[in-house]
């Protein structure tokens, strides 16, 4: 089985009667952090007052929180739509958490009814990390969170 067809179905798997959202983002945060080669963190920013606040992680301290449109999380939180950076270093506006951070991958949720939940943030070490295959597996694990 393919690494996102797995994560998927784990993913699902541990949602599955899950009706606490922050619970589930702890165990889909864990679940991606372990599963997912060359990850420096992985996890959520929940909206909050119309902007993001941050949710469970597994990773390094980070930015507590972000506003609407700021950063790579803000942007896909302004547009409604995933952000995939090859170089975080390039992309305008960039707010470095961690330094040692150099991709990034975000990628907006909703719930059951179309809300906007927050996002599902994930960061590399490697320029270059993440291309179209990461972002339509992490896709995958967006649209779960339609159970909410």
């Amino acid at each position: 089985m393919e690494l996102y067809e797995s994560l998927a179905a784990q993913a699902k798997s541990l949602l599955d009667g899950e009706d606490d959202i922050i619970c589930a983002m702890a165990n889909i945060s864990a679940l991606i952090f372990e599963k997912i080669p060359d990850l420096n963190w992985a996890g959520f920013y929940r909206e909050k007052d119309g902007g993001l606040i941050l949710g469970p992680f597994q990773g390094k301290v980070a930015c507590t929180r972000i506003e609407c449109g700021r950063g790579v999380c803000g942007t896909a939180m302004a547009t409604d739509e995933p952000q995939l950076v090859p170089n975080v270093h390039e992309f305008a506006g960039h707010i470095a958490c961690d330094s040692a951070s150099n991709a990034e991958i975000v990628l907006p949720l909703h719930g059951a009814d179309g809300r906007f939940l927050g996002v599902l943030d994930i960061d590399s070490p490697t320029v270059g990390r993440f291309g179209e295959r990461d972002l339509d597996g992490f896709r995958k694990i967006a649209e779960l969170f339609k159970i909410f």
